[in-house]
């Protein structure tokens, strides 16, 4: 069965906290599981939140902070101790080529596993990483004060099937397929019997401020993962160390028409995580919501109608 959900492995910006690791996020999407900035700490994670090295086909890294890199030296040592038999990718800054290395060859192990390397960068607005049969990847650019990129996931428009029409056209079964692949059957056209499903989209922000690669990144996404360092009133703070505030996210994502917004990156400052809500729903953000703890799931909205 087709899963697709966010597994947040820890939230926290700068320091972990009693309460919240380092950054770590694994998307799920059907047979792929895609790790976002693991942080340190994020093999434990991993495995208090039921996620296997083998359920890893690409590392998607942001930018070389150590919240959101530390743990990648246990993370791909693990994938080579577990010998996963598929073809991991790691994307990450190519400015940030020499800490990519120091982290994947930090200390001595049995390297047996295939990593491909395939750092960003080189590119202005949104920048191909990889078309797969079922989505296309992408980065851009953020602002932050050593070079950063967003992620993302688009899958492909398809199309839906439309029983009643196929049933008042008297194709059934094998014949199904056949207009699929054909795009005509016997006079009827697949436009007759089917309308346009639209891919869905997932989009992660971190560390940046407001910035045109916020706005490309979050463009009609069904799920937005995006920092919120601070809170409002700390916006000075924010725009001073490269980061954005709950109401700035949220504005972000009110304007990008996203339909599930997830906060995170916290400041451990702030003893009140329900505050990011408040903050986010008074700057007009009205659809789905979620102020991200520590190995909570998140599912991807299902389709629009």
């Amino acid at each position: 069965m087709s899963v697709r959900e966010l597994v947040v492995l820890g939230t926290a910006s700068q320091v972990p906290t009693r309460h919240r690791n380092h950054n770590g996020y694994l998307l799920r999407w059907d047979a792929e599981g895609l790790l976002f900035d693991p942080g340190e700490g994020t093999q434990r994670q991993m495995l208090r939140a039921g996620v296997a090295a083998h359920d890893l086909n690409r590392i998607c890294v942001t930018h070389f902070h150590g919240d959101h890199s530390l743990g990648l030296a246990g993370v791909i040592q693990r994938i080579n101790l577990d010998q996963v038999p598929h073809e991991i990718t790691a994307h990450y800054p190519a400015s940030g080529q020499h800490f990519f290395e120091r982290l994947r060859y930090a200390t001595a192990y049995r390297e047996n596993v295939a990593l491909t390397e395939a750092p960003v960068g080189g590119g202005t607005g949104l920048i191909t990483l990889a078309r797969t049969g079922a989505y296309t990847l992408e980065a851009h650019l953020l602002s932050h004060p050593v070079e950063s990129y967003g992620y993302r996931l688009t899958e492909h428009d398809g199309r839906r099937m439309i029983p009643e029409r196929l049933a008042a056209h008297g194709i059934a079964g094998p014949d199904v397929g056949r207009l699929q692949r054909e795009g005509e059957l016997r006079g009827v056209t697949l436009d007759e019997v089917s309308e346009e499903r639209r891919g869905q989209r997932f989009a992660f922000v971190m560390d940046t401020r407001l910035c045109e690669g916020v706005h490309a990144l979050a463009d009609g996404c069904d799920m937005l993962v995006i920092e919120s360092t601070f809170l409002d009133e700390d916006e000075r703070l924010a725009l001073d160390h490269g980061h954005l505030t709950a109401g700035q996210a949220a504005r972000a994502a009110r304007d990008a028409g996203v339909r599930h917004l997830v906060l995170t990156h916290f400041s451990q400052r702030y003893p009140d995580p329900g505050e990011f809500e408040r903050q986010a729903r008074a700057a007009g953000f009205d659809a789905e919501l979620t102020v991200a703890s520590d190995l909570l799931r998140v599912p991807v909205p299902k389709r629009r109608p």
